[in-house]
């Protein structure tokens, strides 16, 4: 994968610690919308990191490990159901990516405040110089990694719903809109994690 290089751009600008952000979720039903914020070394690059809609669970999982080990900081974001139908979910997803910019964390546990964030696609709310990228999971580096970083961890919890709320197959289809999950919601109803302000278009239970 050949990525634009806007972090070695915006670092020759002065630039010194740059973030990538993404989300995942967005589109679900069911549960959380999660974002990572990440920043990566520069000049090291894992090979196989692509936009994680692109890539196997199995080599988002193993690129999940190397990213997380070579990173020099991440955060993770996360607004629950409840929230984004009290808000709608556009603001739900600035407010996660805003979480995962103040989660920042380097391998000691000390906060990173970075000076740019690069953003797919989106403008949030924050003080820190940003920059919305088109298609960025595909285009920029830093980007990419935060959208497999927030993937997995989205995935994992999506494993642990399962167990909470069986009768969905969430393990399966991860809380989007499947034909198994609308079925499921026909029959059950809906749980206490999903997103209400979804469902409108969903036969009544």
């Amino acid at each position: 994968m050949i990525f634009n290089n806007y972090e070695d751009y915006f670092l020759k600008e002065g630039y010194k610690s740059i973030a990538g952000i993404d989300e995942v979720g967005r589109g679900c039903l069911f549960g959380d919308v999660v974002a990572c914020a990440i920043i990566m070394p520069r000049g090291e690059f894992i090979e196989g990191v692509n936009d994680s809609k692109k890539l196997t669970a199995r080599k988002r999982e193993m690129l999940y490990d190397k990213i997380l080990k070579s990173c020099v900081a991440v955060g993770i974001g996360r607004v629950n159901s409840e929230k984004i139908d009290e808000v709608n979910i556009k603001v739900a997803t600035h407010i996660a990516m805003r979480i995962a910019i103040e989660n920042l964390r380097d391998k000691d546990g000390k906060k990173v405040i970075p000076d740019l964030v690069l953003i797919d696609a989106e403008t949030i709310d924050t003080k820190i110089f940003q920059q919305a990228i088109l298609k960025g999971d595909e285009n920029c580096y830093s980007i990419a990694c935060a959208s497999i970083v927030a993937k997995v961890y989205r995935d994992s919890l999506c494993n642990r719903w399962a167990i909470k709320y069986p009768n969905y197959g969430i393990e399966r289809h991860k809380g989007y809109g499947t034909k198994y999950h609308r079925e499921a919601l026909k029959h059950y109803g809906p749980s206490p994690m999903h997103r209400k302000t979804f469902l409108k278009n969903i036969s009544k239970w």
